[in-house]
C-alpha cells in the first residue's frame, strides 16, 4: 500500500495517498521536525491519510491496526452526517468537507464525508475523494514550519481548512451567481435559469452540511481534552464556521430572489404576449364580421351598389381603427 509518511514536533505523521480510476498512485514518506517532511516507514503516534483507497487498502488498515470493518463503509457513504462515535477504544469522526464535481453536473459543488480515526498512537484519515482541500492543508502546514501538537490538535486543524474552503467554495459560488445574472439581464434563457437552480442545490448541500460540522464542533470541544492553544485553535475555528454559515444562507436567500424575480419577469413576459394576442384576436373579428354580414344571401342593400366593397373595407378599417386606438390608449397593446 502507498504511504506518505510525515513526522510532526513531537508526534509522527503518516500520510498515505491513493488514487483510483486511473489516477497516478503517490508514494512518499516524509519526517518533519518543525514542519512536513519524509519519513522512510510508519511509526508510533503517526497519522496516516488515505485518499481514494481500495478494499485491499481497507482490509491492510483493518487487519494491520485492528480497526473496526465498518468504519470504512461509513466513510464511503456520501449521504453520512457529520458525527463522531467510540467503538473498542476507537474513535471515528466524520466531517463534511466541500468537493466540486464538474461546473455542469447536476450539483457542481457538494460535500462529501472525510473519516478521521483514532486510538491512542494511532490517527488515520480517510477520504474516497480526492479534494484540493487536503492537498492545501498539508501544503499550508510545510509553509507553517510546524507539526501538530497532538492529534486534537490536528483535528481542529482540519475543521479549520473545511471552514476556510467553504468560504472560498462560496467565494466562487458568488461569481457563477453575478455572471448567470448578467446573462439573465441580457436574455432570459433556460441555461441560465438552470445553472441557477444548480447553484440553488449546492448551496442547500453547504448549508447542511455546514451546520453538521458545527454541531459536531460543539459535541467534540466537551469529548476531547483540550489545552489553552486547542481553545484559541477552537475559537478560530467557531468564527470561520460562524462566518461560512452566515455567508451561506446570505448567498442562498440571494439567489432565492433571484430565481423569484426572473421567475416573475417570465410570467410579465407570458401575460404581455397573451394580451397582445388577444388583441390582435379582436382587431381582426371586426373585418372577418363585416364580410360575413355582407356575404349572407339575403337582401341587405348593398347588392347592386358599385361602392359596396368599398363601403365594407371602410367599414372594417375604420372599426379596427377606433378599437386599435382604444387598446392603445389603455396600453393593452
Amino acid at each position: 500500500m502507498p504511504w506518505i509518511a510525515r513526522k510532526v514536533n513531537p508526534p509522527y505523521l503518516l500520510f498515505a495517498h491513493r488514487k483510483n480510476g486511473g489516477l497516478a498512485i503517490l508514494k512518499t514518506y516524509w519526517n518533519t521536525i518543525g514542519g512536513l517532511s519524509t519519513l522512510e516507514e510508519w511509526q508510533p503516534n503517526c497519522w496516516i491519510q488515505v485518499t481514494c483507497p481500495t478494499e485491499e487498502d481497507q482490509d491492510e488498515l483493518e487487519k494491520r491496526f485492528k480497526i473496526p470493518d465498518y468504519f470504512f463503509s461509513d466513510i464511503s457513504d456520501t449521504d453520512e452526517r457529520a458525527r463522531y462515535e467510540y467503538d473498542d477504544g476507537w474513535m471515528l469522526i466524520i466531517l463534511r468537507i466541500p468537493y466540486v464535481k464538474e461546473i455542469r453536473s447536476r450539483t457542481p459543488y457538494t460535500t462529501v464525508p472525510l473519516g478521521i480515526i483514532h486510538k491512542r498512537d494511532v490517527t488515520i484519515t480517510v477520504c474516497y475523494y480526492e479534494t484540493n482541500m487536503m492537498i492545501d492543508f498539508v501544503s499550508f502546514q510545510q509553509k507553517r514550519g510546524e507539526g501538530f501538537t497532538d492529534h486534537v490538535d490536528m483535528i481542529f486543524r482540519l475543521f479549520l481548512s473545511s471552514a476556510v474552503w467553504y468560504l472560498k467554495r462560496l467565494k466562487q459560488i458568488s461569481s457563477l451567481i453575478e455572471k448567470a445574472k448578467r446573462n439573465l439581464d441580457r436574455e432570459v434563457n433556460n441555461e441560465s435559469l438552470i445553472g441557477l437552480s444548480r447553484l440553488q442545490d449546492s448551496l442547500t448541500y453547504f448549508i447542511t452540511s455546514i451546520r453538521g460540522n458545527e454541531t459536531l464542533l460543539s459535541k467534540l470541544k466537551f469529548k476531547l481534552q483540550i489545552d489553552e492553544l486547542d481553545a484559541d485553535l477552537i475559537e478560530d475555528v467557531n468564527i470561520e464556521i460562524t462566518q461560512a454559515r452566515e455567508t451561506t444562507n446570505i448567498y442562498s436567500n440571494i439567489l432565492e430572489s433571484t430565481m423569484d424575480t426572473y421567475q416573475s419577469i417570465i410570467n410579465n413576459n407570458m401575460n404581455t404576449v397573451m394580451r397582445t394576442l388577444t388583441s390582435v384576436s379582436i382587431l381582426m373579428m371586426f373585418p372577418t364580421l363585416i364580410a360575413s354580414l355582407f356575404g349572407m344571401n339575403l337582401v341587405n342593400g348593398m347588392e347592386n351598389s358599385r361602392y359596396g366593397f368599398a363601403i365594407a373595407m371602410v367599414l372594417s378599417v375604420g372599426i379596427s381603427g377606433i378599437f386599435w386606438w382604444i387598446f392603445r390608449h389603455k396600453r393593452l397593446i
